[in-house]
């Protein structure tokens, strides 16, 4: 009798180790991506060159906000560097693209809006319980120390020190006028006023960010007096000049994605023959990490 016992419960141990290495999970220290399952992602892009045929409109997504950036962006780089329940910080909160693919994804979101209109149209694509607990929305210069101080006070009652993820989406220089407020980077007297005030914000997010974590910069060029000027790679080493080092420069897909300039795109051809200069097709999605 106690030999059928001894033999049963080595064999339920057997068991139970057999159950326990069937389901080992491997992750990283900023991922729930299981590693031992790797060939179940291939849904999660690893190159670097991003090809998306339209704008995702579910799950709360919408397009009415011009300059928004498209929500695949978001579920790529949420899945590849955060973890359920993580906090993302974006200082260029906008629409609310951010915030509404943290609900999607079981992420919370803290964002930095300077528009106070935008502020209360965007806040009510969340329900109230969502506005307490998992998206949080603050109105102030996302280059300022009180922005610093109020995104520092929410992430305590969130129960974090630092923010897990920092996504920033600034305008591209003065492409696109965003309000008339002389914070606004879309607003700078100069490409180089541009570059400074968005280091100051990278430098807040720097800040905030927990130490070995990512940070993702969407962004693009834009041509003026009859030049390219490269935004993006200034911005780039910018963010490098804080600390941060560059993991990634993923070449994305602008087509598709862009409104109203269907009809004028044999003016543009004409332009561009005229100019000696190329169409813009494409943005930037560059990953950094501060170590």
């Amino acid at each position: 009798m106690a030999k059928t016992n001894l033999k049963e419960k080595k064999a339920a141990s057997s068991a139970k180790l057999k159950v326990v290495d069937d389901s080992a999970i491997k992750t990283t220290a900023y991922s729930d991506i299981n590693l031992k399952q790797w060939r179940n992602y291939e849904h999660i892009k690893t190159d670097t060159l991003w090809e998306f045929p339209s704008r995702l409109k579910e799950g709360g997504h919408s397009n009415e906000y011009h300059g928004n950036y498209i929500p695949q962006i978001a579920q790529q780089i949420y899945e590849r560097f955060t973890k359920e329940n993580d906090v993302v910080l974006d200082l260029f909160f906008g629409s609310g693209t951010s915030g509404i693919e943290a609900i999607n994804m079981k992420r919370r979101c803290i964002g930095v809006e300077l528009k106070d209109d935008l502020v209360e149209t965007v806040s009510k694509k969340f329900t109230q319980k969502q506005l307490v607990t998992d998206v949080n929305i603050i109105c102030a210069d996302s280059a300022s120390l009180d922005a610093k101080e109020k995104v520092q006070a929410r992430l305590d009652v969130m129960g974090k020190k630092n923010a897990q993820l920092l996504m920033l989406h600034p305008p591209y220089d003065d492409i696109i006028k965003f309000s008339d407020r002389k914070e606004d980077l879309s607003n700078c007297a100069t490409t180089e006023e541009f570059y400074d005030l968005f280091e100051k914000v990278a430098k807040n997010g720097y800040d905030l960010l927990e130490k070995g974590r990512f940070a993702c910069l969407i962004i693009g060029d834009k041509y003026a007096n009859s030049q390219h000027i490269p935004l993006g790679f200034e911005c780039m080493a910018r963010m490098n000049k804080l600390g941060f080092i560059t993991k990634a420069i993923i070449i994305k897909d602008m087509q598709g994605n862009e409104r109203a300039k269907g009809k004028t795109a044999n003016l543009w051809r004409y332009r561009a023959l005229a100019g000696g200069f190329y169409i813009f097709k494409h943005e930037y999605v560059m990953v950094f990490q501060k170590v």
